[in-house]
């Protein structure tokens, strides 16, 4: 699941999850309310799947992407899916909540199409895992 307003930046994490081979569907919502009542759908549903991996960009219009975070933590069904933490931030702050809401990696959106195929590999390595550690390293 990708949640991002900016759809260059959607572009972007296609272009980087196929360069990556990751042979997945990406269902994309953007802003926090829909991901939010994605995740209520996903808890109502008992043979629907939780997204493997959460790509969550921190500023989104109508509810935060920290809230966003919390929410599916608190998720009764899709707590455990893997969230990478995807931002223009890079501010000290923003990756000390992400880490305490429990997201398993933060992604600095870089200017440059090369540095940001990168964000197809941490989701690679991340998705890869088994069983998951128990920090994973923060910053990439």
């Amino acid at each position: 699941m990708l949640v991002e307003d900016n759809q260059a930046d959607v572009f972007l994490m296609r272009e980087a999850l196929e360069a990556a081979e990751i042979a997945a569907s990406l269902h994309v919502v953007s802003d926090g309310e829909m991901a939010m009542r994605y995740i209520d759908e996903l808890n109502a549903d008992g043979s629907g799947n939780c997204p493997a991996l959460v790509l969550l960009d921190l500023n989104l219009p109508k509810v935060s992407g920290i809230e966003v975070l919390e929410y599916l933590r608190r998720s009764s069904k899709c707590r455990q899916s893997l969230v990478v933490v995807v931002s223009s931030s890079d501010s000290v702050i923003d990756r000390a909540e992400a880490a305490s809401m429990g997201a398993d990696a933060y992604f600095r959106k870089p200017s440059g199409y090369e540095a940001y195929l990168k964000i197809g590999e941490i989701a690679k390595d991340l998705l890869l895992m088994d069983p998951p550690a128990e920090s994973p390293e923060m910053s990439y």
